[in-house]
């Protein structure tokens, strides 16, 4: 994978380190987690175009080959969190070069821990597959609650590069 770059102003990387300090996940009275399945790419593309409300993604016709054809795709390493009527609440999308792409919460699923549990998930998958850390990027501005969350959860500021 290239490394990314700042697209936009106030865009960071930030980095988990997979040691000690990992915890097992808390998921919420009501949800359950799984990982994707090819069922559920409408499902997911919804939920991020909700969430990111950018459009950059485009329309489904466009998304799902980028991302299923993409070479850092493993739907193993798609979490998604499932509320109790089994509609997707939130997802964590990650590369198989132990990065974070996407991380979505519902905005009706949102204060419950959903976010926290699948990232926590996710950093135990990586640390299982062999990686020391974990890196993703985020925006100060834009962002800026899911800023405190990766501070709590540990994460730190790093360089674009390395």
């Amino acid at each position: 994978m290239p490394e990314p770059r700042p697209p936009v102003p106030n865009d960071i990387r930030l980095r988990k380190i997979l040691d000690d300090t990992l915890v097992a996940p808390h998921w919420p009275q009501g949800f359950v987690m799984r990982c994707f399945e090819p069922a559920d790419a409408h499902a997911l593309h919804a939920l991020l175009s909700e969430v990111f409300n950018d459009g950059a993604d485009g329309p489904f016709e466009a998304w799902w080959p980028r991302i299923s054809g993409d070479p850092e795709f493993d739907p193993a390493l798609c979490f998604l969190a499932i509320d109790g009527k089994g509609r997707l609440a939130g997802a964590a999308v990650c590369w198989t070069s132990a990065f974070v792409k996407d991380l979505a919460v519902h905005p009706e699923a949102r204060g419950q821990g959903l976010a926290e549990a699948l990232m926590w998930h996710a950093f135990a998958a990586f640390r299982e597959r062999g990686a020391s850390q974990v890196d993703l990027k985020t925006n100060t501005v834009e962002n800026a609650a899911a800023v405190r969350l990766y501070e709590r959860l540990g994460m730190f500021e790093v360089a674009w590069t390395g």
